[in-house]
């Protein structure tokens, strides 16, 4: 089973955060709290972890994954970035959205769209993920953690744990996770378009 950490979600303890950091680091995959429910997280460097991701959330296992930030500087180190694009992300994040951009040489074919060369950017408002991504250094892989047959409103830690646990590390419980799925925005073509509303707010197009 899965070590559950109790990290407060304003005030993240800096030796809890490094636990979840390092079980990143060697290679381990967790789930942790974003501000659109919880997710699952792993290293970019770590080619095994999007197989056992697709087993858990019974996916196929070229699903597109997203990259998790904490700044804009580091979306431009994986995705290409135009003035327009810039300019809405940088009015809406941190937030509840998703946006589908190019992906630069950065970012492993892999784990990249296969047809559309793009990578899925995250940069959620929450200080549980700011606080992990600084400690890690880098931007880190995920996908919202999603259970056949379990009601993603009445998850919390120790029903993950006895779901999953067998698969992951790490479980950060940082108390009521509210469940409502990202805005995911496609920027690669003619402006901003719509994939599916979320908990963004929809006030650019």
């Amino acid at each position: 089973m899965a070590r559950i950490l109790y990290i407060h979600p304003d005030n993240p303890q800096p030796r809890l955060i490094k636990q979840a950091a390092e079980a990143i680091h060697s290679g381990k995959i967790i789930v942790y709290p974003s501000d659109s429910g919880y997710a699952i997280a792993w290293a970019m460097e770590n080619i095994q972890a999007p197989k056992t991701v697709a087993k858990i959330k019974k996916i196929d296992k070229h699903h597109h994954f997203s990259i998790v930030c904490n700044t804009i500087s580091q979306i431009n180190e994986f995705a290409l970035v135009d003035n327009i694009a810039f300019r809405l992300i940088k009015n809406h994040v941190p937030g509840p959205y998703t946006f589908i951009l190019p992906a630069t040489r950065r970012v492993p074919k892999k784990l990249q769209h296969q047809k559309r060369k793009s990578i899925g950017i995250r940069l959620p408002e929450h200080k549980v993920v700011e606080a992990l991504i600084e400690e890690l250094g880098e931007p880190m892989m995920s996908s919202s953690l999603e259970m056949p047959d379990v009601d993603m409103y009445e998850m919390d830690s120790q029903m993950i744990n006895d779901n999953i646990g067998h698969a992951l590390e790490i479980i950060i419980d940082s108390g009521y996770t509210p469940v409502e799925p990202t805005t995911v925005v496609e920027l690669l073509d003619d402006g901003p378009k719509i994939i599916r509303e979320g908990k963004g707010v929809i006030d650019f197009v």
